[in-house]
């Protein structure tokens, strides 16, 4: 008992003559000797003040109170010590609940669990740093890949002398090698900084403070720490911006800018720069403000499949001093979950959202009252100090935290660097196939519009084929009209005037020009209708481009990359080589007509009308047979030309469609290999971590190695953060329940044997 007195004395390295005075009471009850007191007292002064280390942990000692006060836990019950620090003078008592604190961590328990901690992390880290290197090389050959992929296209289109489609397929390629290549490296860094987070945590279990501003973390920080009290209190403003770290005994404390605090970050900002490298998450709520907004942040935990404890900030205003008097003589009563007015339906609240954005509520609720601890600090409350610190139940917290650490802080460890590490290859691996289920449709839609494509352009041709046919008969027919009153008009006329005159009569019909117009508007009916039936194929692959964003989430890049493919329209009639509009070949149907003319005039024997008559059928019929002749072949000519034409625009766009279509393709390829890559990478540490779930279920430790992996494990499933599915290749029997299984590991946890699945 000498000794625990002598630790609560030197605790802050200064013995005060009250402490002295109770010494000299209590030692004279147990008849200790002035001499045995004074060697005593020489050997604790010796010790100096507690020490601190916020640095090298390995360097870090007990105080000799603290060191005394864990001897004597070993001998006296704690519930002496507590009556001693209740019955002591001064700040006795909470220089006892300062080593309380200091001997948390401490003991062979907690030396043993450090140890195991120390191993496994260091076995765990090459796992988790060889699967993030080989996701790291996964995507930046994805990069490259592409890159040759798409250079190859080009070479292979250009060497096949199609110059147009190349150079358009070049553009739609080049922007897809890009966009992909920006949206790589982003991953990549991704992938990196969770290579350094793993780094960071290889040698300390972290525990991260998160919560929205003013939830009550800067004064829990305070409370585990000691530090921050200027920065705390009545009319004052939360001041953090970034992250502050507190090392302590192998442990890390990581306290956050609160979520929503002006200045601060993004949750997702959070998320990325600490919760990688934490073992467990501390999220801060109060009772007067459990929204469902403030739970959706919790989808991003599940996201890295961080085990959780929630920390219920009772808030009370115990500034008023009814308040405050009513809080001292039942400071139970806040804390009652029964009563309609208590916590119960706080708590249900809470387990309700982290039910739809945690995927569970396996994790603990732990009601604390942090404004009651920060008044047990100060000045003016230190005649309630103790009270008030007992009353916040924050070490409800502290025990919660030795718990996690000593109990399960070797499962703990793996979770961050195998368990949640694959959260940094889902993530790349999620995109990557996004990216291959949208150019896998992409493909599938461009093959189904170049169907589409086909279908209309032989309708268009068709049709305006046609259109063509019959314009070019009405101009004839109109030609053939004028012949009859041309005839009689022209019968006695010579040879170089009736020439002349059926020029002037075909100029007058506006024949050649009309002639012309007909293959000029067919043609630009054929281009227009081919516009239209591009247009709708680019619209409804954007349609489809915007639904599948929509179902695959893909980002503004990916949108852009869809966009850029599918600008398909009047720029392809223009791959189809620029040809000019074609038009109908010059009049020359005029041979012949004069010989006829002579032939009838020569005749002297007929009578005038009769001659007449003959001349003007001779004449009509010489013109109908060339014009007839010349309408055949004109339209045998326009059925020729109007075909190479509808076909070289055919073949070109059809090119253009096979060269993306094959260019996608490649680079699908390229995503499939890398996705291929990611997925080993991913059941590499999944199959790890579940070899370690296994011995925490024996309550064993040994060496993680392949071998190990490969004799226990015969196959892994992952909904990530969700559920674990692990098969072994034997029947086992554990140590823990499923629910302690569960609880702990804060995912739906099944392990059956191979045997059992056949």
């Amino acid at each position: 008992m000498g000794c625990s007195l002598l630790a609560i004395a030197y605790i802050d390295g200064y013995f005060s003559p009250l402490e002295r005075e109770m010494l000299d009471r209590v030692t004279k009850i147990w008849n200790y000797s002035e001499t045995e007191i004074e060697k005593l007292l020489e050997e604790a002064k010796s010790f100096g003040q507690v020490k601190r280390i916020y640095g090298d942990l390995e360097k870090y000692e007990l105080s000799f109170g603290a060191r005394l006060l864990k001897g004597t836990d070993a001998i006296l019950s704690r519930g002496i010590i507590d009556n001693l620090a209740k019955v002591a003078p001064g700040n006795v008592g909470r220089k006892i609940e300062k080593l309380r604190k200091e001997i948390l961590l401490s003991g062979p328990d907690y030396d043993r669990a450090i140890q195991k901690c120390k191993s496994i992390a260091a076995e765990d880290y090459k796992y988790a740093e060889n699967s993030l290197k080989s996701t790291y090389y996964a995507l930046d050959n994805l990069a490259k890949n592409i890159e040759k992929a798409t250079e190859a296209i080009q070479k292979e289109t250009s060497s096949k002398g199609q110059a147009n489609t190349a150079k358009e397929v070049a553009k739609q390629l080049e922007s897809t090698r890009n966009l992909l290549s920006t949206e790589t490296l982003k991953e990549l860094e991704g992938v990196h900084e969770s290579l350094r987070a793993k780094e960071r945590a290889l040698k300390h279990f972290s525990i991260a403070f998160i919560g929205k501003t003013k939830a009550g973390k800067s004064t829990l920080h305070a409370i585990i720490t000691g530090d921050g009290w200027d920065a705390i209190g009545v009319g004052k403003q939360r001041t953090t911006r970034f992250n502050r770290v507190y090392e302590w005994k192998n442990i890390r404390i990581i306290d956050t800018p609160g979520i929503g605090a002006p200045g601060g970050k993004s949750d997702e900002e959070i998320a990325e720069s600490i919760i990688e490298e934490s073992d467990v998450i501390c999220y801060v709520v109060t009772n007067d403000s459990i929204q469902e907004t403030e739970f959706k942040f919790l989808q991003l935990l599940k996201q890295k499949a961080k085990p959780l404890i929630i920390l219920l900030n009772v808030k009370n205003n115990l500034r008023d001093t009814r308040r405050f008097e009513h809080f001292l003589k039942d400071s139970d009563k806040l804390f009652v979950m029964d009563s309609t007015s208590g916590l119960g339906g706080h708590i249900e609240r809470i387990r309700r959202y982290a039910k739809q954005y945690y995927a569970n509520d396996y994790f603990d609720i732990i009601p604390v009252m942090l404004l009651a601890a920060q008044m047990s600090h100060e000045a003016e409350h230190q005649q309630h100090k103790d009270k008030l610190f007992k009353a916040s139940r924050i070490q409800n917290f502290l025990d919660a935290i030795r718990v996690s650490l000593v109990e399960h802080g070797v499962i703990r460890r793996s979770q961050t660097l195998l368990g949640s590490t694959v959260g940094a290859i889902e993530e790349p691996n999620k995109w990557v196939t996004e990216q291959v289920q949208a150019y896998q449709n992409l493909t599938d839609n461009l093959k189904n519009m170049h169907d589409k494509f086909q279908e209309g352009i032989t309708k268009a041709s068709r049709d305006n084929h046609e259109y063509l046919i019959q314009q070019i008969k009405t101009v004839f027919k109109d030609a053939f009209d004028t012949i009859q009153p041309f005839a009689e008009e022209n019968w006695d006329a010579d040879e170089n005037q009736l020439k002349a005159k059926w020029e002037n009569r075909l100029r007058t019909l506006k024949f050649q020009d009309r002639l012309n117009n007909a293959f000029e508007e067919s043609s630009r009916k054929f281009n227009h209708e081919v516009e239209e039936i591009l247009e709708e194929i680019g619209t409804e692959l954007q349609i489809v481009a915007k639904l599948e964003a929509g179902s695959f989430k893909l980002n503004e890049q990916d949108r852009i990359i869809f966009k850029d493919m599918l600008r398909i329209g009047g720029n392809l009639l223009g791959i189809a080589g620029a040809f000019a509009i074609f038009i109908a070949p010059p009049v020359g149907i005029f041979l012949g007509i004069a010989g006829t003319v002579l032939s009838v005039i020569s005749n002297f024997l007929k009578s005038k009308e009769q001659k007449r008559r003959e001349a003007v059928e001779n004449i009509r019929n010489s013109l109908n047979n060339q014009l007839e002749d010349y309408q055949q072949k004109m339209l045998t000519k326009a059925k020729e030309e109007f075909s190479k034409y509808c076909d070289a625009v055919a073949v070109n766009i059809n090119n253009y469609f096979d060269e993306l279509i094959q260019g996608i393709k490649k680079i699908s390829e390229q995503l499939v290999k890398a996705k291929t890559q990611l997925d080993s990478s991913a059941n590499y540490l999944n199959r790890a971590y579940a070899k370690r779930i296994i011995d925490w279920c024996f309550d064993k430790y040994e060496p993680l190695t392949d071998e190990g992996i490969i004799k226990t494990i015969s196959k892994v499933q992952r909904d990530f953060g969700r559920s674990i599915k692990i098969i072994t290749k034997s029947e086992l029997q554990f140590k823990k329940s499923q629910e302690t299984i569960n609880r702990v590991l804060q995912e739906d946890v099944y392990i059956i044997s191979r045997e059992s699945t056949q």
